[in-house]
This record gives structure tokens, sequence and C-alpha cells, in this order.
């Protein structure tokens, strides 16, 4: 569907790495709220699948945020067919696993792309008119491993807390705005992730694993009620409250050893 199709009032919401897991289920969840999509990620067919389950408009706009001028490329493509966005979900985001030394630069300069500078330029660019418009938001996922640092994924681990960082204090600037700004921080979710960062057969994520829908439910409503962050599950909220108070040293360890 277009723009043209529903109108120029509509409130958007765009979804990066909708194609799966957490990024579809989101998208799932606000459709169910009645909002029109913006879906993006790489994989084009995906998308477009998802598209033709939802019954609320859907646009399509396949990007990859790994590349020089990604995500400037996408909020273009936005622009150019006049969606007003509502809401900005930065959902893409993949990990590796290794030792930071041996991982190729090349795939840990993409993660970086993908995870930290994607999300910092659409969010730039998204949210001068949602403050000037007092409406919307931006949700970031995030991960409950930002509250760590992450041995044999140190970069990953990195990202993460960069991403939440910037979303608490964005979460300050925009809230006199009437605009909100709320990270997700969830665990170990039954995603592709684990396959593509290979850490299936790793410790934290052989416990307590959630849903990418359970994850996503929870996202959406707290970030609907004004939450600057949210972290999906019990058992992943008691793990963020233990990272806060163990001294940072045993925190090292305690991540290095989950993670194998």
């Amino acid at each position: 569907m277009t723009a043209g199709q529903t109108g120029g009032d509509a409130r958007w919401t765009l979804v990066t790495g909708a194609s799966s897991g957490i990024g579809m289920e989101i998208a799932r969840a606000f459709a169910e709220r009645g909002r029109p999509l913006v879906l993006s990620a790489r994989r084009t067919e995906r998308l477009e699948a998802l598209a033709a389950e939802l019954s609320v408009p859907v646009v399509v706009v396949p990007a990859d945020l790994a590349a020089p001028g990604g995500a400037e490329g996408l909020a273009a493509a936005v622009g150019a067919r006049s969606l007003v966005l509502h809401t900005l979900v930065n959902n893409a985001g993949f990990g590796l696993r290794g030792r930071f030394s041996a991982l190729p630069a090349r795939d840990q300069a993409e993660m970086v792309m993908v995870n930290v500078a994607a999300p910092t330029i659409l969010s730039r660019l998204v949210l001068p008119g949602l403050i000037a418009r007092r409406e919307g938001g931006i949700l970031n996922v995030a991960s409950v491993v930002g509250y760590l640092p992450g041995p044999n994924m140190a970069a990953y681990y990195a990202t993460k807390a960069y991403l939440l960082s910037l979303s608490e204090a964005l979460y300050e600037e925009a809230r006199p705005h009437g605009v909100v700004v709320t990270a997700v921080c969830p665990g170990a979710t039954a995603t592709e992730f684990s396959q593509r960062a290979d850490v299936g057969g790793a410790k934290r994520f052989t416990g307590n694993v959630m849903t990418a829908e359970a994850v996503a439910r929870a996202a959406v409503a707290g970030h609907l009620a004004g939450r600057a962050v949210v972290i999906p599950g019990a058992a992943n909220r008691a793990a963020v409250l233990a990272a806060r108070l163990m001294p940072r040293w045993l925190s090292r360890k305690v991540a290095a050893c989950l993670q194998g």
C-alpha cells in the first residue's frame, strides 16, 4: 500500500529489522493497535510476506543499515513517500561471538554501523519532527547485556550499553516535549540472533529464554505507557539488579562464564 491510500495524516510506525524475531513481533503488536507501518530490513520477500498478513496499511522500504549511508537513505525514502512518522523502532542489530582480537575487523565495524550508528542517525533525523509535533516516540531495542562488560562478545555488549545510555539520555531530553524514548532490554530470546551470533551453546541461552512475541508485547506496552526502560521477564529484571549490585570485576567474570 502507499501513503496516498491512507491519507497524509496517518500515524506511521517505522520498524527496522522487521523481517524476523523481535522486530517482526513489534510490527505485529503495533498493527494490533491499528498503526500503519513502514517495514524495513534487507530481506524484501520476508517484509512483503509480513505486510500481506497484516490488516493495516504497510509500506515496505528495504535498507541495508550496515552500508555507508544506509540509515540516511532509509530516512530519505520514508520522507520521499510523504510518510509522517509517529514512532521509530530501532530494532535492527546483530551480534558476534569470539575474541575481539580474532573476530574480523570488517564484521565488527558493520556491527557497530547497524547497532550504534544507524539508530543514532535515524533518531537524530526523526526526533526533531516528533518534538515539533509534540507526540510520538522512539523505541530502541537494547539488551540486558548493556548492563555488563562482555568478554567473548566485547563489541556487541558495548553497542548495547551505548544504545541503553543514549535512550535514557534522550528520554530526559524529549519528555518535556511530549515525546517518549524507551529502551527495551530483553535477555536471551528465541530468534535467529543466536544462530548468527553463534551463541546457541552459551550458558545464557540454555536457561530462561523468552519468546520474541512476549518481548515485543512487553516492549510496546511499556513504551506506550511512557517508560524509559523496559526489562521483559522477572528473571531478566533480577539479573539486571544483580549486575548493578555486584562489583565490576565480578560482573566481568560472570559475563565471561555465561557467554562461554
